[in-house]
């Protein structure tokens, strides 16, 4: 059953003919899989649109998620802010809403969480009597069995039981996933990694993740930190990293790392982000040689992990994208320089992304977790 839900969710409308050739099972044993799907309101069988085959019988009637039978809120938490959306069971955005953040501290994030289910689940919709479930994206180590965020350098927490804590607050059963592997799993559900046996996320902000899918599922790892992009070492002589090395990705190419870097390199100590933008986008040939360093940076990581997993695409995406002019050219070079034989044809997607993306991972992970229980 599990199978056939996930298939019709992820490639649907499908046939029953469709499904039982993808699945590799009888008409029979499809016809009784999605019975009980359609009891509960999940699947609904549309007007009949093919044939299944030359002469065949009557034409066949499609399976269909009814996307509107449930609700799922999801959460991605950052240092500062609360961004929150309600999605459908295919994932469609319904409603968002963002809530500033005074501390980082565990406590006082719960309680503003609380409120921001309240505003999205009461507000226009009437989403409350159809919604059971909350996805929470956290960056960081992540257990998703326990919920429990074992060490989140950006929000200072360590084993924070986020939920169970959550679970009490809002009244919803809850879903704690890294962000990255969040929103990998909705890029591969409903993104462009969907029918991908093999699939690579990568993000660039305010850390460089990576969230990998082998064999169709998702990697985790024995530990659950598989797909550590942004802690590769390219330059051993580099920059120190918070994680205590040197010259790692992240120390080279995260948002911070650039500030601190076009700094130096404007003589300008109090330059923001977005002021460097300006700078390199205006012809300044020092802070642009830092995007463009960063960029190869980005570019050798990819180029690594798809030289271990061969993915059939990689998607590079992120809120420091922003800047995606003077990342872009230096991303693909970088790749194509350490990428080993035919892994440098593997199609290479570079898009800017929206915060409400994280938090439509989040929701998309609390719909896995309905599809599998």
């Amino acid at each position: 059953m599990t199978a056939v839900f996930t298939t019709v969710l992820t490639e649907g409308p499908l046939s029953r003919v469709a499904l039982a050739r993808r699945l590799g099972l009888s008409s029979g044993a499809v016809t009784k899989a999605a019975r009980p799907l359609i009891e509960l309101g999940y699947l609904e069988e549309l007007a009949a649109t093919e044939r299944t085959g030359p002469g065949a019988g009557r034409p066949a009637s499609p399976l269909a998620i009814r996307a509107d039978c449930e609700y799922f809120v999801g959460v991605k938490i950052t240092g500062d802010e609360l961004i929150g959306v309600v999605c459908d069971l295919r994932a469609q955005v319904r409603a968002s809403a963002h809530r500033r953040l005074s501390a980082p501290d565990a406590g006082h994030v719960l309680t503003e969480l609380g409120e921001l289910v309240d505003d999205l689940l009461d507000g226009p919709g009437d989403f409350r009597s159809r919604t059971r479930r909350l996805g929470l994206a956290v960056s960081g180590d992540v257990d998703h069995t326990t919920g429990l965020v074992r060490y989140s350098p950006f929000l200072r927490w360590r084993d924070v039981s986020l939920r169970e804590r959550a679970e009490k607050v809002t009244g919803l059963t809850v879903t704690v996933e890294n962000d990255v592997k969040a929103l990998t799993v909705a890029e591969h559900w409903f993104g462009e990694g969907v029918g991908a046996e093999s699939f690579a996320l990568v993000t660039v902000g305010a850390g460089i993740g990576c969230g990998l899918v082998v064999g169709g599922r998702l990697v985790s790892g024995s530990r659950g930190v598989a797909g550590e992009i942004g802690h590769i070492a390219i330059d051993l002589n580099g920059p120190a990293c918070h994680c205590g090395s040197r010259g790692c990705v992240e120390a080279i190419a995260s948002t911070d790392a650039i500030v601190r870097q076009a700094r130096v390199a404007a003589r300008q100590p109090e330059l923001t982000f977005d002021d460097a933008v300006a700078l390199a986008r205006a012809g300044d040939i020092a802070v642009g040689a830092v995007f463009a360093r960063a960029g190869d940076a980005i570019g050798s990581g990819i180029a690594a992990v798809a030289n271990l997993v061969g993915p059939d695409r990689i998607v590079v995406s992120g809120e420091g994208l922003a800047a995606y002019d003077l990342f872009e050219p230096h991303i693909r070079a970088g790749f194509q320089l350490q990428a080993f034989g035919t892994v440098a044809d593997c199609p290479l997607s570079i898009r800017a992304l929206p915060f409400e993306e994280w938090a439509r991972g989040a929701a998309t992970v609390s719909i896995k977790a309905l599809v599998a229980s």
